[in-house]
């Protein structure tokens, strides 16, 4: 017996690290998008939904062929991903090119919404813009003039800096020297030993997961916690501060979430994650929870008809997301247009300390839609 197309179920493909270094980034954006279609009686405007998923383990060099498996292979209506900025910029290229609706639930490289946007494709993550173009006034306006960066050499770092740079420049301060390690490398030691002989008045760093916590710990270990403040991305000290210990104290990031916000939507999604997952909820999850929100108003606007994909885009553009992490809308290129938060390390939380930008949006630079 065939099945109607209107009655079949909204097939949902996740592409996403499973494993190695971002693994666990993976696995929470999974069970937070699956919590919110839960709450939702399982339903995606009021039709059964089939799951398929794919480790591409942060590996741009697989990209396109995983993507594929779920394009061609599972025929998915949707596709949830992914983390690496690397690997984002070969799936978005396959999303646009078969028209496959595509939402992005972390990684944040800016052509995602810049020179490869496209109808088809949105993020409810953030644009590697947006963070690290918030913390550099911050840094200037603290007094600090004279900064050393340190990133991952991949896209994702080297944007970070490039938006934290924008920024302070603007505001009056300098970048004396950009440092860069290949991904995923943590030896730190060699780097660490520079910014000590440059003496400069702050530093700026983007890592993530694993990473994070090895250069936290290595930063603290060399003493120069005591003598040079240490800024970042917020994904420095997001899911990582149990690990990393006392090492982290006191360590200033930005972000569009935060603990301790304390509003009844964070509260009740906080509240709700542990319960099912027995795990604290972070950025990650929230992201992936507002993937999920996002589709859920754009089949719901269609009744579930996803082959209607300009009426799910259409809803899906005018919706305003009610977010554990305050309520966004999306921009034109379909990127987060939202507050991003100053954090401070207390123990182990990240504790707003105020808000860097207010609905601060990404410039969405070479999108043409």
């Amino acid at each position: 017996m065939t099945v109607n197309a209107a009655e079949r179920p909204v097939k949902v493909g996740f592409m996403l690290p499973y494993s190695g270094t971002y693994a666990a980034l993976g696995n929470g954006i999974t069970n937070a998008f699956k919590m919110a279609i839960d709450e939702q009686g399982g339903k995606l405007g009021g039709r059964d939904v089939e799951y398929y998923s794919v480790d591409d383990a942060s590996d741009p060099a697989k990209a396109v062929e995983n993507a594929n498996r779920l394009v061609k292979r599972d025929d998915v209506d949707v596709i949830i991903g992914t983390v690496h900025s690397g690997v984002s910029m070969a799936l978005s290229k396959v999303a646009r090119d078969s028209d496959t609706l595509l939402i992005v639930p972390n990684a944040g490289a800016n052509e995602v919404t810049g020179v490869i946007c496209a109808p088809n494709i949105f993020r409810t993550s953030f644009s590697n813009w947006q963070p690290s173009f918030a913390m550099g006034g911050v840094v200037a306006k603290q007094g600090h003039k004279k900064v050393v960066t340190l990133t991952w050499k991949y896209a994702a770092g080297e944007q970070m800096v490039a938006g934290f740079k924008e920024s302070l420049e603007a505001n009056g301060g300098e970048i004396v020297k950009e440092l860069y390690i290949p991904f995923p490398s943590v030896e730190f030691q060699p780097f660490l030993t520079e910014i000590a002989s440059i003496k400069p008045d702050a530093v700026y760093v983007f890592f993530a997961g694993g990473g994070a916590v090895k250069f936290v710990q290595d930063y603290a270990a060399a003493g120069l916690s005591r003598s040079v403040p240490l800024y970042a991305s917020g994904f420095l000290t997001e899911g990582t501060l149990e690990a990393q210990g006392v090492a982290a104290e006191g360590t200033h990031t930005t972000l569009h979430y935060a603990d301790g916000l304390d509003t009844p939507r964070d509260n009740a999604f906080r509240e709700a994650y542990k319960k099912n997952y027995k795990l604290e909820p972070d950025v990650y999850t929230v992201q992936g929870y507002d993937a999920a929100q996002l589709l859920i108003a754009g089949l719901n606007a269609v009744k579930g008809d996803i082959a209607d994909q300009k009426g799910v885009i259409a809803a899906m553009e005018s919706t305003k997301i009610d977010s554990p992490r305050g309520s966004f809308t999306m921009s034109k290129s379909h990127n987060p247009v939202q507050d991003i938060y100053l954090r401070k390390v207390q123990g182990k939380k990240n504790i707003v300390v105020g808000i860097a930008s207010k609905a601060l949006e990404d410039p969405a630079r070479g999108c043409k839609m």
